[in-house]
């Protein structure tokens, strides 16, 4: 887990790489990196590459990037894990390829060479990269297919700047800062940023799953080499193509309880893999206490953290008895580190400092990787893509239920404008104001999927957003088809809600705010449940008639959970952030703490800090 800077400066008639203005890039992300910096820099000073280093694999000055091939033809510096790094390695010394060092990122060069762009093929693992090819001349960037780990690009035309966070391509200089209307817009109706946009025209996420090559000359090829949506359209149709109805079935000699038991502890086995202590994040939730048991039978010393409040000491919201009593069942080396309101608001501007697009949900993540920093953890699993995988939100059920009512509206839209028009100003007085937009948006699953994780509705933002940026900014996020894009292949509820879950909310907000708040800690967060070679194996199963639920996988551990987990009902991860903040901005202040106009209060004091920066 690192910071990476890169510059291709491409017009025949453009400066040379500025060496300080890569250098504020690069090391603007020294929390991403605190054990080592570098940078490296072509003959003819068009291209320079920038890395902070944070050391888990190799740990010596061998695995120091930017990190050149041994003809020094092929530069690359390289943020995340690649999981799978030591089989590919043995594939690659059987073809003839020696090593220098024992790191992933030499792989990755070594891989790249043998195999050109197609080697994003063979990667199991959080990752985005830039890798310089002399030879070919040109720059080679990817990012994962989960889109874990951010990658970020501004081409002004002449150079493309890229760095793993939009406050480092800031920091450079050279940025047009100009407002996106669909970034300013996007925030307000999801509580994030979609991808690819941000608040600032200048700058724009490569995509999850996507590659990009860039010649000397400023020449783009963009391609996507791996869906989510597309891996679980194809299941279901191979499901279908067999005739299969059960999954209940042996496929390869195993049933489905043996197939999800092998996969999770696979995923678990790659994802420990470090020359550092790997902890787990443990609450009384059945992903993260799954994860405890499966890292557990793997061997070794397990260490677990806790992060419990003192505002729900001895309340039904305290996970910290049961948690700790999953620790000692499985022999882990467990701490609890308690935060109070105090805590939270000493470390409030410390938030803001490190995160890097405005966001509603990030408190809990920032406080979580606070309590493994406090342990002295380098790397963390985290329980984090359970409920996208497993059915866990209420919106597996919801949604359907409401498409399923009012699926024939889809034909009357002008109607349901209508009906939305006149119940507006009501619904807002007695209710969320979401509720007006029922009849409109609710016959689809995109529509139904924006009224239940949307915020605000369009039809508000006018209200504290200028009304053309309003409007420019529907324009270009064109939410609606995207989230049916989304759904393309799909007829599955359940997968349809598992793709919208997994490519909007999980990846624009869950796995972009456990990035920026672990690495505000220096802690490399990891997710087993997040994991391609995971979803490839689950597919058929989470395709089938009877897919695994959360339960399934909790009962998958070789040593059984404890009773009081299995049966406890969910409640979600709890943490007193709405009377936080509710203390904190001054609109919510004086309000009944309702959950929505808590977060809705929330949001715009999130959106005013970014907006003085």
């Amino acid at each position: 887990m690192c910071g990476i800077a890169a510059i291709l400066a491409y017009a025949p008639d453009v400066p040379p790489v500025d060496s300080a203005e890569l250098r504020r890039i690069r090391d603007s992300m020294s929390a991403r990196g605190p054990d080592g910096s570098g940078e490296w820099y072509s003959d003819d000073h068009r291209v320079g590459l920038g890395h902070r280093r944070l050391s888990i694999i190799d740990l010596s000055p061998a695995g120091a990037q930017p990190m050149l091939n041994q003809d020094r033809s092929l530069a690359i510096t390289f943020n995340g894990e690649i999981y799978n790094y030591r089989e590919l390695r043995s594939q690659l010394e059987k073809k003839g390829c020696r090593f220098q060092s024992t790191s992933d990122t030499e792989v990755l060069l070594q891989l790249y060479a043998d195999r050109g762009e197609a080697m994003v093929n063979e990667l199991r693992g959080m990752y985005a990269f830039a890798l310089w090819d002399t030879k070919r001349k040109g720059l080679f960037l990817a990012r994962d297919p989960f889109g874990i780990k951010p990658l970020y690009l501004a081409d002004d035309g002449q150079t493309v700047r890229a760095a793993s966070q939009v406050k480092a391509l800031l920091a450079g200089g050279h940025i047009d800062t100009a407002s996106d209307p669909a970034g300013h817009v996007g925030f307000f109706l999801w509580g994030h940023i979609p991808e690819p946009h941000t608040l600032y025209r200048g700058i724009k996420a490569l995509p999850a799953g996507n590659s990009l090559w860039i010649g000397q000359s400023g020449s783009k090829r963009q391609r996507t080499f791996c869906s989510i949506t597309k891996i679980l359209a194809e299941a279901e149709r191979g499901n279908a193509e067999r005739g299969k109805q059960q999954v209940e079935r042996k496929e390869h000699g195993q049933s489905s309880s043996e197939q999800l038991r092998s996969a999770l502890e696979d995923s678990v086995r790659h994802h420990l893999i470090a020359d550092v202590p790997v902890g787990v994040f443990l609450s009384a939730g059945l992903d993260s206490t799954t994860l405890t048991a499966l890292a557990a039978h793997e061997g070794g010393t397990l260490r677990t953290v806790t992060l419990g409040f003192d505002a729900y000491r001895g309340t039904p919201n305290d996970e910290v008895p049961l948690a700790e009593q999953v620790a000692r069942q499985y022999g882990a080396t467990h701490q609890t580190i308690w935060v109070t309101c105090q805590d939270f608001r000493d470390h409030l501007h410390r938030v803001f400092a490190a995160m890097d697009q405005p966001t509603t949900d990030g408190v809990n993540s920032y406080f979580v990787s606070y309590a493994a920093a406090q342990t002295s953890l380098k790397v963390a699993l985290s329980g984090l893509g359970g409920d996208e995988l497993f059915g866990g939100y209420p919106s597996f059920r919801e949604i359907p239920r409401v498409v399923n009512a009012l699926g024939w509206l889809r034909h009357c839209r002008p109607l349901g404008k209508a009906a939305r028009i006149v119940s507006a100003p009501i619904l807002k007085l007695l209710t969320s104001p979401k509720y007006a937009g029922l009849f409109e948006y609710g016959g689809t699953y995109a529509g139904a999927y924006l009224l239940r994780r949307g915020m605000f509705m369009p039809w508000e933002l006018p209200a504290f957003l200028d009304p053309e940026m309003v409007r420019q900014g529907w324009r270009e996020l064109q939410p609606l088809l995207h989230l049916e894009e989304s759904l393309e292949g799909l007829t599955k509820p359940r997968l349809k809600v598992s793709c919208l879950e997994s490519c909007w909310y999980m990846r624009n907000q869950l796995l972009r705010d456990s990035d920026w708040a672990g690495m505000a800690h220096s802690l490399e967060i990891r997710t087993p449940l997040v994991d391609v070679a995971l979803l490839r194996n689950l597919s058929p199963l989470l395709a089938g008639d009877l897919p695994p639920t959360k339960r399934d996988v909790a009962l998958a551990a070789r040593s059984p959970l404890p009773d009081a987990i299995l049966n406890r009902p969910k409640t979600g991860f709890q943490i007193p952030v709405r009377e936080w903040l509710l203390e904190q901005t001054p609109e919510a202040r004086g309000q009944r703490p309702t959950a929505a106009r808590g977060l809705r209060g929330w949001a715009r004091y999130v959106y005013s800090r970014f907006n003085e920066i």
